[in-house]
């Protein structure tokens, strides 16, 4: 395969295969899936793939164990933080309305393997995310009715011991898996409207708990008596951000389904937008209501929302927040099981994954055997894995995502596209008088004058990817580099630094035992090399009107997202960043044995073709034509040499 792989290539030549970028059709509109989906479905999708689990199981278990009552804070924190994410998959989604996500956002942007291996990790993540969910589904409901569910199985059917695999199978999580499969095949407006049943139900039981909580609230518990506001300290605040931030990860469905939006445009910003709006507001309050209602260090991390409302002696109460918290599960499993077959439909549309995941059915416009597939697999890990060992996969891929997506929204952004290219003033043009509206149309002096003007600010007009007419004079020694080429270098230094200072400000005084002055020498360093790319890129211009939803304060938001994404990576445990590396293996041998060669990209590439020409004799004076006969690739190049009749006699 090495040896195919680089044969009749230079190595050059082989990192530009892996780094070319996809190529969109004209009309990026159109599509063999069915745009069907309005603002309020792609709304109620993103509202469905972040207010699920994590609201009934995730609040309890950061305020009693990780930051107090001031879990309120952490959530906003994190809200913030999946802002800047969430801005930049509306610019993409709303720019290029096609299915696939950060994946097809990399692919566009960034280079093919990068592409390949976003998507890679995202599927993985949709699988693990699912059958947990499906897991705490299970779980959830089987404390309902005392566990009977979990010992039937115990007793009549069977148990095993095997390392990082569950005690026992659990049918119920993959029974509701394969029932949610089936919906999904009937089609995104059946998919879309039951997350309409279930999420409006989720809703009101968050509406209901609000009222009713803070009815019940008590401010004693905030008192110095139960440990005050923030037992734990600022550090215990930002502990909780980087363990709440994953309660936001559900909105990039919404870049997902742009695909089947009827006006992407519009509709995925505002979607985005409205969404994780209404999801902070929902984890702030209701963490909120929760430490109020009974001091946080009491509380059931399991089930800490109806576990409350049964200790103040509500027992109905509390079932009302079971049937929410169950609704809300099945969400995010159709959230999941929605997004997911639509990142392998886009990845095996530009040939990187088999075809047969391309496939669309007919009737229902969706990729059923996608969906089955994916189904099934999500059906098999929740069967047989535990719902701990499941979610030690979680986080880094979805991180990862987000850093590769604020990137690409820089590099996008300065990159000069083939219609402003083929418009850029050159110096060895002159303008041309045109059949109206040339010099020679013009009668009055005015006219011409105006007209000159014009042409002289068309060519001082500076494209996306130079740099800024104020600091050339400045910066003169920069002109060597291609229109976007020193902010391409720029972001990987960029990201380069946020990796070296992260790692600084979490291993320096820990696991890396720096002297205090070398600690400060290296944050320092890092930290300006991280403002220096942020000033290289800030001094080039950049596409200033677009049609779509822009993020603002670019390069500024993406710059700080990616710093975030990093941090949060790293402090991850080191078995997340092993699995992690184990499945990014799997897939490069899947992409160098089968995706590099029916790439679509690669096959639009022209086949290299050795020219060789015969020595032909003309006659004197006549036109000179040359004679060209091509040879296989094996064969060397020849040059063409033809003459006259004159020059072969002397």
């Amino acid at each position: 395969m090495v040896s195919r792989l680089f044969s009749g290539n230079s190595l050059a030549r082989f990192c530009q295969k892996l780094n070319r970028v996809k190529t969109l059709e004209d009309n990026m509109m159109e599509t063999a899936l069915n745009r069907c989906l309005s603002t309020l479905d792609l709304t109620m999708l993103g509202i469905g793939g972040m207010v699920g689990s994590g609201l009934y199981v995730l609040t309890g278990t950061v305020a009693k164990d990780i930051a107090g009552p001031a879990v309120i804070i952490s959530f906003i924190f994190a809200g913030f933080a999946s802002l800047l994410a969430a801005f930049c998959y509306a610019e993409f989604g709303s720019r290029i309305p096609k299915t696939g996500s950060a994946y097809m956002f990399t692919y566009v942007s960034v280079g093919e393997i990068w592409a390949f291996m976003i998507g890679w990790n995202i599927i993985l993540e949709y699988m693990i995310g699912g059958a947990a969910v499906a897991r705490a589904w299970s779980g959830y409901l089987d404390s309902i009715f005392n566990h009977k569910i979990q010992n039937f199985t115990e007793t009549y059917i069977i148990t095993w011991s095997i390392p990082f695999v569950s005690h026992n199978p659990d049918l119920l999580a993959a029974g509701i898996l394969l029932v949610a499969t089936a919906f999904i095949t009937c089609g995104a407006k059946v998919s879309s409207w039951l997350n309409h049943v279930f999420a409006a139900i989720s809703l009101g039981v968050i509406l209901f708990i609000l009222i009713f909580g803070f009815i019940l609230a008590d401010p004693t518990n905030y008192s110095a008596k139960e440990g005050g506001f923030a037992p734990f300290g600022f550090s215990g605040i930002l502990a909780g951000t980087a363990t709440c931030f994953f309660a936001f990860v559900g909105f990039d469905v919404i870049a997902a389904s742009s695909e089947e939006a009827r006006d992407p445009q519009k509709s995925v910003p505002i979607a985005t937008a409205i969404s994780l709006a209404l999801a902070t507001v929902a984890y702030t309050l209701v963490s909120t209501v929760l430490t109020l209602m009974v001091p946080w260090h009491s509380l059931n991390p399991d089930s800490a929302l109806s576990d409350a409302f049964y200790r103040r002696g509500y027992a109905w109460a509390g079932f009302i927040v079971a049937v929410g918290s169950i609704c809300a599960m099945n969400t995010v499993l159709l959230s999941n099981l929605f997004s997911l077959p639509r990142i392998a439909y886009a990845m095996s549309e530009d040939g990187l994954l088999f075809k047969i995941f391309s496939q669309v059915n007919s009737r229902t416009k969706v990729p059923v055997i996608g969906i089955v597939v994916f189904g099934i697999l999500m059906a098999v890990m929740a069967l047989v894995f535990d719902l701990e060992a499941l979610v030690q996969f979680l986080s880094i891929g979805t991180l990862l995502a987000y850093t590769f997506v604020a990137a690409s929204v820089i590099v996008l952004r300065y990159r000069m596209g083939k219609a402003e290219a083929s418009e850029l003033p050159t110096s060895t043009q002159s303008p041309q008088p045109q059949e109206s509206g040339g010099l020679k149309e013009y009668e009055s002096f005015s006219d011409k004058l105006q007209l000159v003007e014009k042409q002289k600010s068309t060519k001082e007009k500076r494209e996306p990817g130079q740099i800024k007419s104020s600091f050339e004079p400045h910066l003169h020694f920069l002109g060597c580099f291609a229109p976007g080429e020193l902010v391409t270098v720029a972001v990987v230094t960029l990201v380069a630094c946020s990796i070296c200072l992260s790692s600084t400000l979490i291993y320096g005084s820990s696991y890396l035992h720096l002297p205090q002055w070398a600690f400060i020498l290296f944050v320092t360093l890092f930290a300006i090399g991280y403002l220096v790319s942020l000033f290289l890129i800030w001094i080039h211009e950049q596409h200033q009107k677009l049609n779509t939803f822009q993020v603002p304060l670019v390069p500024l938001i993406p710059a700080v997202s990616i710093f975030l994404n990093v941090f949060l990576m790293l402090k991850l445990s080191l078995m997340t960043w092993v699995r992690f590396s184990i499945w990014i293996a799997v897939g490069f041998f899947l992409y160098f044995g089968y995706g590099i060669w029916h790439s679509k990209e690669n096959l639009k590439e022209p086949k290299p073709r050795n020219v060789s020409a015969r020595y032909v004799v003309l006659p004197s004076g006549s036109l000179v034509e040359m004679v060209q006969t091509v040879q296989p690739e094996s064969q060397d190049v020849t040059g063409i040499e033809v003459v006259t009749e004159e020059e072969e006699s002397r």
